[in-house]
């Protein structure tokens, strides 16, 4: 369940350093995502910008994909998870290719 109280929130952006944001430039997201085993452990959260992209949208992007590829027995659990764990950006290129930003 993505229930994350606002406290919790509040002390992840601290943890960060993140003094001021404003609505949609970040999310409190979770280093490996609840529907790969993860939890809303503070330990597994953290601050995710929107811009630069890949952001975290992409990284939405990323999990959808790799949890279908999980569930279809085309991926194990533990290396969804390694992959976020270790560079989920190296994971994104990977899977969908560079960004392309518009023009």
């Amino acid at each position: 369940m993505r229930r994350v109280s606002e406290a919790t929130k509040r002390e992840v952006y601290r943890r960060y350093g993140v003094k001021t944001h404003s609505t949609g430039q970040y999310e409190v997201d979770h280093l490996i995502p609840l529907e790969l085993g993860g939890s809303n452990s503070i330990r597994n959260l953290f601050p995710e910008a929107a811009l630069p992209r890949p952001g975290f949208h992409e990284k939405d992007r990323l999990e959808n994909r790799l949890h279908r590829k999980v569930c279809a027995g085309q991926m194990s659990l533990a290396s969804a998870q390694r992959r976020f764990k270790r560079n989920w950006l190296l994971a994104y290129r990977r899977e969908f290719g560079p960004v392309l930003l518009p023009d």
